[in-house]
């Protein structure tokens, strides 16, 4: 995880202010480092003013065996990287080493591949080429790039919008790019798409005030559908696109004429774990030892891995299966968080019993231990802690207006509420028990590494609106319903949370939206993933139990049964805004859709 920026302007040196500073230190603090340069050029005989680059970065260090310092470059000092992001894998194979190394000479050689001639000007070409590049990396990314022989600044975010990446412009053609904003929220920021690979052509022979801002342009596409450069998994092999990573983002919409119940022998379940098992194995195994917390004598051993856990089914299995990955002597903690909402524990602030008893009553914390339960029982041999985060409405409108800053461009109730929720479940501090005293003891998770379930809802219809569209209108409502989800998975959510998790220097990682597993889940019939429809037939002793499944995400309620999780199989689905209540704090009528003011 890094915090990256870039200025670009004809005028002068723009630094990212102090409190941009600050929140891209938060994000990365082993190291950090600006680089200042001026870039000028000659087209059709006129030279164009000198612009001014500033190149800023942040990191915190979680791949490779050493800290690689950002902004990079190599000696020759022609190109430089800002890379916010992780490549598990590049054209298919295994990347072990320092991911900005290996993204930094993806790159290079990308540009330099010309199309016909030794030095090619033209930025369509370059995006082409870069875009072609990253389609063969697999991972959550956010970059910019400077290519100093073409005069071109190049950036972008993955195909599903996993890292954040904001820009703004302004009136005199000045242009910024930044993992998050600090000034005014409202002042020009937004959200880079993901769509593709956008350019800022610094050679063209445009007046200076407007330079930059003129020639910001998308230029190169590598998410089908979106624009001129489709870069897909079935791509022609002698394109040069055929270890493209990337799935098309369309839903199967073929259903079964006949099909039987889904149970914890189907098919799917068994492709489900595999590609679970091995998107987890890149995101949980040789996380680098963390620095250490001091949590007192009664909790021995810095947990690497935590896991956001309201105790429902997506968070469960996840911790299920890294458990089945890790070390046994490996603690992993269970991040759990619950607010105080003077809406519903209208006394309880007043009492510090009532309080306490409030936190408890939250209906992720009550599931949330449950759940915990279940995998003390099924793994009893892991040191499993249970970090009951809770959060006072007085901390809570403490924190609101930089939750507020760092969530922008979104700015919903609804947006605050979740965002809430993270911030401070990845702040990762609350009380644990111990078996060593008594009552419950302050604890700060030690891990740099999270775990969210985000994702299993979009895929495997798991909301409350996808059983409503199967009631309403069978398959076809229900289908249109999902397609609608996976269409705008690189909008919704994802820009956000990585804007408020990474302030407290964790990244957060998604299994379940990993290049493999999500393809699979795109390409599986409807009916291998959802009990929607299924047909009455006899099941066998072992798999009646799965009949009285709830149809939503079934696919992933039968793995849950079949790793011995059998009350996780049965939990119902709760947006987390309702299960830690961080919805609707204050009194009087507002929706979820309203503007914040």
């Amino acid at each position: 995880m890094c915090g990256i920026y870039c200025a670009v302007s004809c005028t002068r040196y723009i630094l990212p202010s102090a409190d941009l500073e600050k929140r891209l230190h938060n994000r990365g603090p082993d190291s950090s480092r600006t680089i200042q340069m001026k870039y000028s050029s000659k087209i059709y005989h006129t030279s164009t003013p000198d612009v001014h680059l500033t190149f800023s970065s942040t990191v915190l260090s979680l791949r490779g065996s050493r800290t690689v310092t950002q902004p990079y470059q190599d000696d020759s000092e022609e190109y430089t990287l800002c890379w916010n992001g992780e490549a598990w894998s590049i054209a298919g194979e295994t990347n072990s080493g320092n991911d900005t190394e290996a993204v930094y000479r993806l790159l290079v050689d990308a540009v330099k591949t010309g199309t016909g001639s030794d030095v090619d000007d033209d930025p369509t070409n370059g995006a082409s080429n870069i875009a072609r590049a990253l389609s063969h990396v697999s991972g959550p990314y956010a970059f910019v790039f400077f290519d100093r022989p073409h005069g071109h600044v190049f950036f972008g975010r993955d195909f599903l919008g996993r890292r954040s990446l904001l820009n703004k412009s302004t009136k005199s053609g000045e242009v910024v790019v930044a993992s998050v904003s600090a000034e005014d929220p409202r002042d020009g920021w937004v959200e880079v798409e993901a769509d593709g690979v956008y350019c800022i052509d610094l050679s063209a022979p445009a007046s200076c005030p407007a330079l930059p801002g003129s020639q910001t342009q998308k230029v190169g596409s590598f998410m089908a559908g979106q624009a001129s450069y489709h870069f897909t998994q079935d791509a022609e092999a002698d394109t040069g696109l055929s270890k493209s990573v990337i799935p098309r983002l369309s839903l199967n919409k073929s259903i079964l004429p006949r099909h039987l119940p889904l149970t914890t022998a189907s098919l799917a379940v068994a492709n489900l774990e595999t590609c679970l098992r091995e998107s987890l194995a890149l995101r949980v195994l040789n996380i680098p030892d963390p620095p250490s917390y001091d949590n007192g004598k009664y909790f021995p051993g810095k947990a690497r891995l935590a896991i956001l856990f309201s105790g429902g089914l997506d968070c469960t299995v996840l911790a299920r299966l890294s458990h089945e990955l890790l070390p046994a002597s490996e603690p992993i903690d269970l991040l759990n968080v619950a607010f105080e909402n003077p809406r519903i524990h209208k006394e309880a602030h007043v009492d510090p019993a009532g309080l306490t008893q409030a936190y408890e009553l939250c209906p992720d914390r009550i599931t949330g231990r449950t759940s915990y339960a279940e995998l003390v029982r099924t793994s009893p041999a892991r040191d499993w802690r249970f970090v009951a985060i809770n959060v006072p409405y007085a901390e809570t409108s403490e924190h609101r207006k930089e939750i507020i800053s760092l969530m922008y461009p979104h700015n919903t109730e609804m947006d605050l509420s979740i965002a809430c929720a993270l911030y401070f479940a990845a702040r990762g501090r609350g009380q644990i028990q111990s078996s060593a005293s008594r009552g419950s003891l302050p604890y700060t998770t030690s891990a740099r590494v999270l775990l969210s379930g985000l994702g299993a809802d979009e895929l495997f219809g798991g909301y409350t609106r996808h059983a409503t569209a199967f009631r309403r209108g069978g398959y076809p409502v229900l289908l249109d319903e999902l397609e609608l989800d996976v269409s705008r998975l690189g909008k919704r959510n994802l820009g956000r949370d990585d804007r408020v998790m990474p302030h407290w220097g964790r990244e957060v990682r998604f299994p379940y939206l990993e290049e493999k597993l999500l393809s699979w889940a795109l390409n599986v019939s409807l009916t291998e993933k959802c009990g929607f429809g299924e047909a009455e037939v006899q099941l066998s002793a072992n798999d009646e139990g799965c009949r009285t499944l709830e149809p939503g995400k079934k696919v992933l309620r039968c793995l849950a049964s079949r790793l011995g999780l059998e009350g996780v199989a049965r939990e119902k689905k709760r947006a987390i805004q309702f299960g830690a209540r961080t919805a609707k704090m204050e009194a009087g009528k507002t929706k979820g859709t309203q503007l914040l003011s």
